[in-house]
């Protein structure tokens, strides 16, 4: 975790200062800045997200994304490009869309928890299949929206759709890293509970574990973190499933005291040296979102294929 650690303090140094023109430092050195805090809040919303819902879900190929996230962010997106049109899509203040998206995606996740949840929490596949079936419903509803609009606006929607780090508002780090830490603190704090939900609902219950209570805070908590992230930069599938599955094989334990901290540490990691690579090294000649998906696509089928092998 040193040597993880040592690595991302190299990675961001790398990321601040190569290549910087000192009569131009006082300009770009805040932005490159920004853009770093962003990369290091979202891999931590990533991570602790992706985490806590493996452990509530007990399935290590899944991700929050199966509950529909990135296909609701898709389908805000698209609405608001139909109704308010180009110019007033992009005259919309920063700080202003980015708490409605963050409002409606949290709003969105209580609804669906509290419907499902409201009675135990021994529902968590139905849940699971819930919210794959909302996602199908909101991409379809993006889609019908998108025949119906102009091919330009269009354009506006697919830029939209895609993550980038690029382009992150630095007024909106104050209120998403607050957001992000605070979660990240209390899934530390929450750890030693975490593994024994880890164990499954008849053990915990009888070690004295408020299992139903800790399941629904630890999803409100899911909810949070990939509202903040995907609000952010926008939808990110397959990072969660990268940065956690390498966490837990270099943690070498599915203890949550080290898991969390070791998934975060991933996550920046990729996120920061990604990014370093792509844009002052191959001068952003594709996008760090796309390889990502695409390796984690990968990365996915091998771990279909090793529990197979299992």
């Amino acid at each position: 975790m040193v040597f993880m650690a040592a690595g991302l303090v190299l990675a961001s140094a790398a990321y601040l200062f190569w290549g910087l023109d000192p009569k131009t430092i006082g300009f770009v050195l805040p932005l490159r800045a920004g853009k770093l805090a962003g990369m290091l809040i979202v891999g931590i919303a990533v991570a602790v997200s992706t985490v806590l819902f493996q452990t509530v879900s007990r399935n290590r190929i899944l991700t929050p994304q199966i509950m529909g996230f990135d296909a609701l962010y898709v389908l805000m997106q698209t609405a608001l490009v139909a109704s308010l049109g180009l110019g007033g899509f992009v005259d919309v203040l920063g700080p202003v869309k980015f708490a409605v998206e963050t409002a409606v995606m949290v709003v969105a996740a209580l609804l669906l928890f509290g419907t499902l949840l409201g009675r135990a929490s021994q529902d968590i596949p139905r849940l699971i299949l819930t919210g794959v079936i909302l996602g199908v419903l909101f991409r379809s509803a993006s889609g019908f929206l998108a025949r119906i609009m102009d091919p330009n606006a269009y354009a506006i929607v697919q830029a939209a759709s895609f993550a980038s780090f690029t382009k992150i508002d630095v007024a909106l780090l104050p209120l998403a890293g607050a957001l992000c830490l605070g979660g990240a603190g209390l899934a530390l704090v929450l750890a030693p509970k975490l593994d024994v939900l880890a164990l499954g609902r008849p053990l915990a219950v009888s070690l004295g574990l408020a299992h139903d209570r800790l399941v629904i805070g630890a999803l409100i908590l899911v909810a949070v973190l990939v509202s903040v992230s995907t609000a952010l930069v926008g939808p990110v599938a397959f990072l969660g499933l990268i940065v956690a599955g390498l966490g837990y094989e270099l943690a070498g334990t599915a203890r949550h005291a080290r898991s969390l901290p070791m998934a975060m540490l991933v996550a920046g990691l990729v996120l920061v040296c990604g990014q370093f690579l792509f844009e002052r090294l191959l001068g952003l000649q594709s996008t760090l979102s796309v390889v990502i998906e695409f390796l984690g696509g990968l990365f996915f089928l091998w771990l279909l294929l090793k529990g197979r092998a299992r």
